[in-house]
């Protein structure tokens, strides 16, 4: 059983938002009241509304003056169970990636940070979705009003004072009526962060003979520079046609790191030189559209079509070499140049009625993947993965309870040209929830849903690659496509100034697609099978404080998970702590915020990782359409992410340290808007195009 370590940490995060629960649901005060226009329509609203399958937020007014872009407003809203982190660029809830989407439509961080706080009207938090979100885990969409004439220019800038890391983007839209056009950029910047790999490996073999390597750090970086450009152009008749297109170049520079260390064998062997070298680079040009066509009856088709390039090439190179010899011990290098592509089209008829609404569609995804192994002479391997979605889901208001059931049928099928192997399967996702409202401060919601996860594609690929002198990976493309389930009850209240979400998370994944470790003749080769199942178990508390109205919020999760993983001659047991807590100040301008998240550990197969622990302080000012912000990352915290290996074969821990914190750094932001405001276009559909990508395997 593996123990947490943190626990004075939950014990601190513990006590202090309980003692804050219970000292602020005492207070007796009105509750938080705005007023929302939309459509030249005053609406007075709450600051949160729950409805059956979301949490509708209205950002404050304070938190709007505070904030200069929509990534910084949801940062500033503290909305319960979520975590912002605008430095590194992620949404994530209970340490999963939160789906981002602006007026319905799938977006990138980048572009919730090309949003103008002024147009975010409000927040739709969704942490139970349905089937046409295909399995997201949560999701969090903006509903933005754009202008009529005029239109609006923002710029953005995060530098850091100490070393090549940052994040810049520009946005200008231009309407004229029914239309508008848009252009955006953004550059994302991390260049030879300084880094080291801490590393213990122990290696058994099949007569019981065991040697250990340890590598002790001499140098290293971390490489992830990207950027993108998109021109985009939107058609907006009310209740009637809503036309989307947009054009987009994706480009990636140097993705990878590498780690140089002297390396130690129990058997002796010292001063051994390795170097562990990756990278991947590439270009891929997308293309979207989506049609909205509405008709009597309160009835609309919606169509959307997505379809993508990828032209890149991934690089792995390791060696040995003994200190003051000129031939290497082992030398591998692998070279993979990827020309794929994906395509897909989702088709859904929706109709709605008074307390009721059938929601019913169809999708079709397509993978064409074409790997040639430079390394191996040039050999190819083609690769196609085909995907049909079908699903219906009906909702219906029964007084203060509503029900929401549905089922879909996904059909898999992926097969490998050169060697005529591949796999193909049909899988049902059921999906039911039930919401209780007994008045708008309490909810309480019971959901069960299911979602199925494809191999991919270095999981299927039998071309071998070599790690290291002994140790090699060859995918399985006999694997069957995974089904997961999830079966979660939350409770939300709302007191004056203090609200929340009490919740328990119940997950199976019975046939979970993991690594699997087999020794063949002098080879410990890594391929991958269908396990016998993960099952984990999650309570968090989630509360929001209001501490001083319009000058001082607190919001913070502390989660306690316990999981079970079996598979192949194994059944490993994990529980820990995890959470985080956030803080802002904000008034005459001025933003003062401090963040800490203890990320949590997660088993899958027999692997143990964890992610970014860190903290975050930062002050700004804000004044018209400008602002400036300076902070640090990780002032009191080291970086640390890494996993642990727990294999019969193979015992090994790993963790990446981040030499750059703390890390100071500056952020400057200007937005500019003119024109009458009107809502923006809704996306009620998302097709899944995302175009595959070969991987080359490390240690």
């Amino acid at each position: 059983m593996f123990m947490s370590r943190e626990k004075k940490t939950a014990a601190t995060l513990i006590a202090t938002m309980f003692c804050a629960t219970a000292a602020f649901a005492q207070t007796e005060v009105p509750d938080t009241i705005q007023a929302d226009a939309l459509a030249e329509i005053t609406v007075q609203a709450p600051k949160v509304i729950h409805k059956a399958d979301m949490d509708v937020f209205y950002p404050s007014k304070s938190a709007v003056e505070a904030s200069k872009d929509g990534m910084a407003l949801l940062r500033n809203m503290l909305i319960p169970t979520m975590t912002v982190n605008d430095v590194l660029g992620t949404v994530t809830s209970s340490g999963k990636d939160v789906q981002v989407r602006i007026n319905g439509r799938v977006a990138t961080i980048d572009q919730v940070k090309a949003l103008l706080p002024e147009t975010i009207k409000r927040v739709e938090w969704t942490d139970n979705p349905g089937l046409r979100y295909n399995g997201a885990t949560a999701v969090v969409n903006f509903i933005v009003a754009n202008p009529t004439l005029g239109g609006s220019l923002m710029a953005q800038a995060m530098p850091s004072l100490n070393t090549a890391f940052g994040n810049y983007g520009a946005s200008l839209k231009l309407n004229n009526g029914r239309s508008q056009w848009g252009v955006s950029a953004n550059y994302k910047l991390t260049n030879k962060i300084d880094a080291h790999r801490e590393y213990t490996e122990t290696f058994t073999r099949p007569d019981g003979s065991i040697l250990t390597r340890t590598e002790t750090p001499v140098d290293g970086y971390v490489n992830d520079t990207s950027g993108s450009l998109q021109l985009d152009y939107s058609y907006i008749k009310p209740d009637t046609t809503v036309l989307w297109v947009a054009i987009r170049g994706d480009r990636r520079w140097p993705e990878g790191s590498m780690f140089d260390g002297l390396m130690s064998l129990s058997n002796g062997e010292n001063d051994i030189r390795m170097r562990d070298y990756s990278r991947r680079t590439g270009f891929s040009p997308v293309l979207s559209a989506y049609l909205e066509q509405h008709f009597a009856h309160n009835q609309l088709i919606a169509v959307d079509f997505n379809a993508s390039l990828y032209n890149g090439r991934t690089v792995q190179s390791y060696t040995e070499q003994v200190a003051g010899a000129t031939e290497y011990i082992t030398d591998v290098n692998t070279s993979i140049k990827d020309r794929n592509s994906a395509y897909g089209i989702e088709a859904d008829y929706i109709r709605n009625w008074r307390n009721s609404k059938l929601t019913a569609g169809v999708s079709y995804t397509a993978n064409r993947n074409r790997s040639t192994y430079e390394n191996l002479g040039g050999e190819v391997f083609n690769q196609r993965q085909d995907k049909v979605y079908l699903f219906a889901e009906y909702f219906r208001r029964i007084g203060k309870v509503t029900l929401t059931g549905g089922l879909g049928a996904q059909y898999t099928s992926f097969h490998f040209k050169e060697t005529n192997q591949g796999n193909s399967s049909w899988n049902l996702r059921p999906q039911f929830s039930a919401t209780y409202k007994p008045a708008q401060s309490h909810q309480l919601r019971l959901g069960f849903t299911s979602w199925q996860t494809a191999p991919s594609l270095a999981e299927t690929n039998v071309a071998p690659q070599q790690l290291d002198g002994f140790q090699w990976q060859i995918g399985n493309p006999n694997l069957k496509t995974s089904s997961s389930y999830m079966l979660s009850l939350n409770y939300n209240f709302m007191f004056p100034r203090v609200m929340g979400a009490l919740g328990l998370r119940a997950f199976s994944s019975p046939d979970a697609i993991t690594a699997c470790y087999n020794w063949a003749d002098d080879r410990l080769v890594t391929s991958f099978e269908n396990s016998d199942g993960l099952q984990n178990l999650a309570f968090y508390l989630s509360p929001q404080v209001e501490v001083i109205p319009d000058w001082v919020m607190m919001s913070g999760t502390l989660q306690y998970k316990a999981e079970r993983m079996k598979g192949r001659g194994y059944r490993h047991y994990n529980h820990n702590w995890s959470g985080g807590v956030t803080a802002v100040v904000q008034h005459w301008g001025f933003n003062l915020m401090a963040q800490y998240q203890k990320s949590e550990s997660s088993l899958f197969g027999e692997k143990l990782t964890w992610g970014e622990s860190y903290s975050v302080v930062s002050l700004g000012y804000g004044r018209d359409n400008w602002e400036i912000a300076a902070g640090v990352y990780c002032p009191f915290t080291k970086y640390d992410q890494g996993a642990r290996l727990y294999n019969r074969y193979n015992n090994n821990e790993m963790h990446l340290r981040i030499d750059m914190a703390p890390m100071p750094f500056l952020q400057f932001s200007y937005n500019l808007q003119w024109g009458r405001q009107k809502r923006g276009a809704g996306k009620l559909v998302n097709v899944d195009a995302g175009v595959d990508s070969s991987k080359a395997t490390r240690r």
